[in-house]
């Protein structure tokens, strides 16, 4: 039967890919996202962050983030894998309003990756493609391991949603392509993507359905007829675009002292945008609770006096 051989949570922020000498063009996108009330941020944000917001501070959480994304790199190679399985979250990139699955596997026989996946130039956005590595435009599926995903989780009384195409100008979303793109750069390993509604109301999963739903398929993958070994990943979070350090800290709490109750108690309202892909991680948690955690990073890249930034998480379980 297959074994899961490791399991890596990431975080998969624009920002990781950007270098410290280009965070203000972050900075300037902060200030004009429809989605962020800029003032009302800079009001309520905490003291003394001026003291987070110098170039030696960015550089050194740049080299952090950088030097962590690069041990998880290599913990993913000594594991020896043969597919991976990415528990990630889908922006609009294959599904929309009209259809807004809770989860959904892609069992397509290739993985299509595109560079550009259809978005206009901007300062931050060409600044981010400069970090990634060349990538091929298809990559290799592990169809059979997807089609009993999708059954076992099927019989395991999951609504699974089955996709076989991915939306031609996107290709798989960048929650998965960062796999290829900064964790394994060069690495050409099977994937599997899982996508969790983590970003859209009002059919998101609790996190207490996310930790079931990643016991689950660890017993699918355990349960498969094949001597493949499979690696988990979860990508994703932690608190972003405003950094929201004591929902991070309940997230390592639970993570690093074997704690579910504590993720289950993450307030919902505060999941919103990418913080929600802490979801992926709890996922993650509840498939590899039986495992030690060996390596957990965490860094606060802050941005902007407002709190803009990420607290990027990084780990492993073997």
């Amino acid at each position: 039967m297959a074994q899961v051989v490791i399991g890596i949570g990431t975080s998969h922020s624009p920002q990781l890919s950007i270098r410290a000498k280009d965070w203000e063009y972050l900075l300037k996108k902060d200030q004009t996202d429809p989605r962020l009330d800029y003032p009302a941020l800079l009001k309520r944000a905490k003291p003394g962050l001026e003291a987070e917001l110098t170039p030696e501070k960015f550089r050194e959480r740049d080299e952090a983030c950088l030097k962590a994304v690069g041990n998880l790199g290599e913990a993913l190679k000594k594991a020896n894998a043969d597919v991976v399985v990415v528990f990630g979250d889908d922006q609009q990139e294959q599904f929309h309003d009209d259809n807004m699955p809770m989860f959904a596997i892609y069992h397509g026989k290739s993985l299509p990756v595109v560079k550009d996946s259809g978005l206009r130039p901007s300062g931050w956005k060409d600044a981010e493609r400069k970090g990634w590595a060349e990538t091929q435009p298809e990559y290799d599926t592990a169809p059979d391991l997807a089609n009993h995903l999708i059954g076992a989780l099927t019989d395991a009384e999951f609504d699974i949603t089955r996709c076989n195409k991915l939306r031609a100008e996107i290709g798989v979303g960048h929650a998965f392509s960062f796999v290829y793109r900064r964790v394994l750069p060069g690495g050409k390993i099977p994937m599997v993507p899982v996508m969790v509604n983590t970003y859209y109301p009002p059919n998101q999963p609790t996190p207490k359905r996310c930790y079931a739903f990643g016991q689950a398929v660890r017993k699918a993958i355990e349960a498969w007829n094949s001597d493949k070994r499979v690696a988990l990943v979860a990508s994703g979070g932690l608190s972003h675009v405003v950094i929201d350090e004591e929902i991070d800290q309940m997230v390592i709490d639970g993570l690093k002292n074997k704690k579910p109750e504590v993720l289950f108690r993450l307030p919902r309202e505060r999941l919103w945008g990418g913080t929600s892909e802490i979801l992926n991680w709890v996922a993650l948690a509840g498939a590899m609770e039986d495992r030690e955690l060996k390596y957990l990073e965490y860094v606060t890249t802050y941005r902007s006096p407002a709190a803009t930034g990420c607290g990027m998480g990084f780990a492993y379980w073997m």
